[in-house]
């Protein structure tokens, strides 16, 4: 499975050294120095990890943190040299799930990143919920001991319920994360997309929340 790293920093040393660690630990990395270029590299990518300075050109990091949980998940971990206790709770208000502060150890840095990554399921050979057992690098599925043939849009739908158990994910959300913010899909094209994949398992693991969106019951039923 490829682990895609979002880096946004202004400043151009520590952004190309924390890209050429990343790289060199097997990460997939993209890097741009504004919150603008941030945002859109947001919306066309699904990132598994971002790291994020707050003073940025454009859009500060604050402003941009928001702008991304409108649309993604993923851990988000803060990298500044603002130190105050202000700032660093304004992170977290608005869901950082970590706080770097320059200056930093890169050794430290990495372990910090594996960390979140670890968390979120990303770096997970398996992920098991019940009686379903998904693994993410072969994109295959286990019921019961049993596989699920899946189609890849189907198993990332069950990878993003799975990775976020028993909370409701909204519609919006889904077509954002697995077709991509600019897709024309529709609405229809996911519920087509859930009836399918219910019909793949022998009871309906997938709850429909009628005008929110869905969630996994991991107990099946």
């Amino acid at each position: 499975m490829i682990i895609r790293i979002l880096i946004v920093e202004d400043d151009e040393d520590i952004r190309e050294t924390v890209k050429a660690y990343l790289l060199d630990a097997g990460y997939h990395v993209d890097a741009c120095s504004d919150g603008d270029g941030a945002l859109n590299l947001s919306y066309d990518n699904n990132y598994h990890l971002v790291i994020l300075d707050i003073m940025l050109p454009g859009i500060n990091g604050h402003e941009l943190l928001k702008e991304f949980r409108k649309i993604r998940s993923s851990p988000v971990l803060m990298l500044t040299a603002l130190d105050d206790v202000e700032n660093e709770i304004k992170a977290f208000t608005n869901e950082a799930d970590d706080y770097v502060t320059k200056p930093f150890t890169m050794q430290v840095l990495l372990k910090r990143v594996e960390a979140l990554l670890r968390r979120s399921g990303a770096l997970q050979k398996e992920i098991r919920v019940g009686s379903l057992t998904l693994y993410p690098e072969s994109y295959k599925a286990d019921y019961e001991e049993v596989r699920i043939p899946l189609t890849p849009k189907e198993f990332d739908i069950l990878l993003l319920l799975a990775q976020n158990n028993g909370k409701i994910i909204p519609l919006e959300t889904l077509l954002t994360r697995i077709w991509g913010f600019d897709s024309e899909v529709t609405e229809g094209v996911v519920h087509v997309n859930i009836k399918r994949l219910r019909d793949k398992f022998p009871v309906n693991i997938i709850k429909t929340v009628k005008g929110v969106g869905y969630c996994l019951e991991a107990g099946g039923g």
